[in-house]
């Protein structure tokens, strides 16, 4: 046991591990630029990383030992890392607007439509804002319309719009829309009133832009036309597939795939590329094969590698391009360049080239659950494949070829299923325990039924008859969708919200993960164990979340059955948690209230006073208000001047957060000061 632990750490200062450990020491180097409170001097990280550079080219050559080599790798790659995300964070510098304005007329051409809560988002890129001088204007600008759409995406419209600068977190640990928005270029946010109306003026004169309105209108039409030839039950589902546009799909059916763990199916990343591309590289090869010319020429599997290549490049096109199909691509992009150079396509190698690139072209997806997830199952799958490679012989004798294949899906849906786990439990406060039964009984439908009936389709389409694989197309996402509602009567959430998972964790689950992804032997069961039962012991002792006061004036608490409730004190103009969204709440009538919560008791002040006390011990009477024995006190004030309050408990200890303060980051600059200008 010792030899092999042994060997397996041994591994890990081999040349073969170095590529895997530089990917890991660049994304952890992102991962901690956009963790930092404030904003590091970008000269510095550059400088930095320019010194370990040339020391670990100096070092590689004289270094009779590989680990002082491999340390530096690490340590280069981690500056690396940070210096790419500082470097794509000042580059991609755009106008946002510091407060919010309006109503105004936004004038500009629809770049894109997205599905919303309470009606559709349009994404404009601006031509102008009326009151905004031209270098103020936000490049793009994202309006929900509750009204009929009337336009589509290449069109210019003008629109009577509220505009107001893209929300932050409502409370610490919340993703960041800001820091999206700010990589998307998007500088304003708001709603229109009335509808979006066409303009008479033409295309921008950028051809880059016209390309990309020109894209944007011929993957709507592209949604319009599979949503009508799918069905009208999975028409919805399909055009998200195809096209990536998602308004037509139904909410019943998109929380149904959330619920069940088939979420995954709805973003157009790597399972979608990896059906495409293989579908057009098996079909290629073996046509290449009849062609006796290519075939005795060169290995048929190059040219359809390639065709392959540009089939995925024509579906990240059509499909919007967005980030995780950008993601998805790149990492097609590289498996098949690996086969066109000889060299493994599936393998810890290519996994490592892939996520350098990724993280280098778009350091901001590092924070992303679509990136960390992604790349977690990838990276399980590769090791597990390789750790079983070696026992195939054997299980292909017991198991025969058509058992082998599910005893393959099986592992798969159990591997991915725990890889992405503890990012399911960070991001979004929940796991769906049943999602590994609804995948195993979906994605043989999706792989053996959805993608060739597609493929039908594609091939048909110079044809005018795409409609006949459409249709099959859609009656098998109909099996999908009967699926996600079946599993859904048996699934529930764990971890909601009472007891969220603390970064702490996260970061050690992950080096769990990575520690079974780039050791080998007994070692990965080991040291991956160990990290997650350090994560486990992190997560139990860290504090309970006990109450939020948002700047939309309600209370979040844990109520004394353990539960998220809400409470509307005073009437705020500020966002609540977005994690918090669901849950069920109710008005203070009474000037006072004492509620019990499992923290003590909470008492709220309602009126023009408002304010918001905890008593760990009895509290006194309601006409006593907010006594100063109280263990703590906050005010309407206090909340609207730090933008919230949150309080977590841990041994009768309760701390205080507030969302991170403005001007520390590029991406949260702070409103103007007209008092120090005296206006």
């Amino acid at each position: 046991m010792f030899r092999a632990v042994r060997s397996g750490l041994d591994s890990l200062f081999s040349i073969d591990a170095r590529p895997l450990l530089l990917s890991f020491a660049v994304c952890a180097g992102a991962a901690v630029y956009f963790s930092l409170p404030g904003e590091p001097d970008l000269t510095n990280l550059c400088s930095i990383s320019g010194a370990l550079f040339i020391l670990l080219i100096a070092i590689r050559h004289w270094s009779p030992v590989d680990w002082p080599v491999t340390a530096l790798i690490v340590f280069f790659g981690f500056s690396l890392g940070a210096a790419a995300g500082s470097v794509r964070a000042h580059t991609v510098a755009a106008p946002v607007i510091l407060e919010a304005a309006g109503p105004a007329m936004v004038e500009g051409w629809v770049q894109d439509i997205e599905p919303g809560n309470k009606g559709v988002r349009l994404v404009i890129r601006t031509h102008s804002v009326a009151g905004m001088s031209p270098q103020d204007v936000p490049r793009y600008v994202r309006l929900t319309q509750t009204s009929r759409l009337e336009v589509a995406p290449g069109r210019f419209v003008r629109c009577w719009a509220m505009l107001r600068p893209p929300p932050g977190p409502a409370m610490q640990g919340e993703y960041d829309f800001r820091r999206q928005a700010w990589f998307e270029q998007l500088g304003a946010v708001g709603f229109v009133q009335g509808r979006c109306r066409g303009g008479a003026l033409g295309a921008p004169a950028d051809p880059l832009n016209q390309a990309a309105l020109s894209l944007g209108s011929a993957s709507r039409n592209l949604a319009l036309h599979v949503n009508e030839a799918a069905g009208q039950r999975a028409g919805g589902f399909a055009s998200a597939l195809v096209s990536g546009d998602r308004s037509f799909m139904r909410a019943e059916d998109a929380d149904a795939l959330r619920n069940t763990g088939l979420a995954h199916l709805l973003a157009i990343s790597g399972l979608h590329l990896s059906i495409v591309g293989g579908l057009v590289f098996l079909l290629s090869k073996r046509l290449l094969i009849l062609i006796e010319p290519i075939a005795l020429r060169t290995p048929a599997q190059k040219p359809a590698a390639i065709i392959a290549f540009l089939a995925c490049l024509a579906y990240l096109i059509i499909s919007g391009s967005s980030v995780a199909t950008q993601r998805a691509f790149i990492m097609a992009a590289i498996v098949f360049a690996a086969i066109v150079f000889d060299r493994s396509a599936i393998s810890l190698r290519t996994f490592a080239i892939a996520m350098l690139a990724v993280v280098l072209l778009q350091p901001e997806s590092v924070v992303t659950p679509g990136f960390q997830m992604s790349f977690a199952a990838t990276g399980a799958l590769i090791a597990a494949y390789e750790a079983w490679r070696n026992r195939r012989a054997a299980s292909d004798k017991r198991l025969g070829p058509i058992g082998f294949s599910w005893a393959s899906i099986v592992v798969t849906s159990i591997v991915a299923g725990f890889a992405t786990m503890p990012y399911a439990m960070f991001h979004f406060d929940r796991a769906a325990p049943i999602g590994f039964a609804a995948n195993l009984a979906a994605m043989p439908v999706v792989t053996f039924v959805s993608a060739p009936a597609a493929a039908i389709a594609f091939i048909l389409a110079p044809f005018g008859l795409s409609d006949m694989g459409l249709r099959l197309f859609g009656y098998s996402l109909e099996l999908v969708l009967a699926i996600a509602h079946y599993f859904e009567r048996y699934s529930y959430e764990t971890g909601y919200s009472v007891h969220s998972m603390p970064p702490l964790a996260l970061v050690l689950s992950s080096l769990g993960i990575a520690a079974a992804i780039a050791t080998t032997g007994v070692t990965r069961a080991l040291t991956g164990g160990l990290f997650v039962a350090a994560a486990m012991a992190v997560w139990a002792g860290s504090p309970r979340f006990l109450a939020h006061w948002s700047a939309s004036g309600e209370i979040f608490y844990v109520s004394g059955a353990n539960d998220i409730e809400r409470r509307r004190i005073v009437k705020g103009s500020g966002l609540s948690p977005l994690r918090f969204t669901k849950v069920p709440g109710t008005a203070c009538d009474a000037p006072a209230c004492d509620i019990p919560s499992s923290g003590g008791t909470l008492r709220l002040l309602s009126g023009d006073d408002a304010h918001f006390c905890i008593y760990t011990a009895a509290p006194p009477p309601l006409t006593e208000g907010c006594a100063s024995k109280a263990d703590l006190i906050w005010s309407w004030a206090d909340v609207t001047a730090s933008g919230g309050l949150t309080a977590h408990i841990r041994r009768k200890e309760i701390r205080v957060s507030t969302p991170t303060p403005c001007g520390q980051r590029l991406w949260h600059p702070c409103k103007p000061d007209y008092s120090a200008s005296g206006n």
